[in-house]
């Protein structure tokens, strides 16, 4: 007698980290559905997803799907610190409202756990590295103060309607099926695009700003670890990065080829996460390592 698949509601789910853990979901024998305002782009749409064109701050469309769900990993957002602070009320209307609208669901559904999809960008500047959970929320811009009220509310909504939450902060995530066209492209993918289009990369500032990436396929792992680990859903904050800092100019350098400096943008100047969290409560550690996935991406964009 065949049992019965476990039901998963991913929101985002038709964008970049969304569509591979979904991919994922499926390949764990989990019943799929996707909440996304878009379509799936016809290249990586998954036939085993059922797929859903809702807005996350509809409330009545979102809850008849997420009802009867076992886990709701909650990725939909309006990403980047810059369209944040060109748009902060639209940004604040998705990533806040959005975000309790989902919670609001999957408490009136049943959901036994969320996944929220929580940011670095909370931390800001700090004056020491790596950056840790414990350290006050220092955010520098409308997106990274909207991902961390997310998390402010999982954990209310944990005290006061007893629904696991558990909140993951990405550290620059990476990999295919990013990002590569627009101004608000993340540095690898703009990088990449500019390379493709026989354009010098574009640096901004002295270029020694470091980040911490983070491989796509590491932060699904972790996505599906926090829904099944038996440490978490009590509203826990863990970060979800790799531990490696690299400047701008060594991502530059990895690529290859021409690259310019254009005026610096406000922004926070270093990131490095501590895991050693994720690592205890999850199980989770980093596999990609950076010159690996940057080699993969130079593949896949034949260059």
């Amino acid at each position: 007698m065949e049992t019965k698949k476990k039901k998963v509601v991913v929101t985002g789910a038709a964008g970049f980290i969304g569509s591979h853990l979904s991919d994922a979901l499926v390949q764990e024998g989990f019943e799929v559905h996707s909440i996304d305002i878009r379509p799936a782009p016809k290249s990586y749409a998954n036939k085993d997803v059922v797929y859903h064109e809702n807005d996350i701050r509809d409330l009545a469309a979102i809850s008849a799907i997420i009802k009867g769900a076992e886990f709701v990993f909650h990725l939909a957002a309006l990403p980047r610190v810059q369209y944040s602070i060109e748009h902060p009320i639209e940004t604040n209307e998705v990533n806040v409202g959005g975000t309790v609208s989902v919670l609001t669901a999957a408490v009136n559904g049943g959901v036994r756990r969320v996944i929220y999809s929580a940011s670095s960008s909370a931390y800001g500047d700090q004056p020491v590295l790596p950056l840790v959970e414990k350290m006050s929320a220092h955010p520098k811009s409308p997106y990274g103060l909207q991902k961390y009220v997310g998390e402010l509310y999982a954990q209310v909504w944990t005290e006061i309607h007893k629904i696991e939450t558990v909140s993951l902060r990405y550290f620059n995530v990476y990999g295919p099926r990013m990002n590569n066209e627009g101004a608000y492209a993340l540095v690898i993918g703009k990088f990449l695009q500019q390379r493709i289009s026989g354009k010098p990369m574009t640096i901004t500032g002295d270029g020694e700003q470091t980040r911490d990436f983070t491989h796509v396929s590491d932060v699904v792992r972790a996505n599906i670890l926090a829904a099944k680990s038996e440490k978490v859903g009590k509203g826990e904050v863990l970060n979800i990065g790799a531990g490696n800092d690299f400047s701008v100019n060594a991502v530059a350098k990895l690529i290859g080829g021409p690259a310019e400096h254009i005026a610096p943008r406000l922004e926070p100047r270093h990131t490095r996460a501590d895991n050693t969290l994720a690592r205890e409560l999850l199980g989770w550690k980093p596999e990609v390592s950076f010159e690996k996935g940057i080699a993969e991406l130079k593949q896949i964009n034949k260059l």
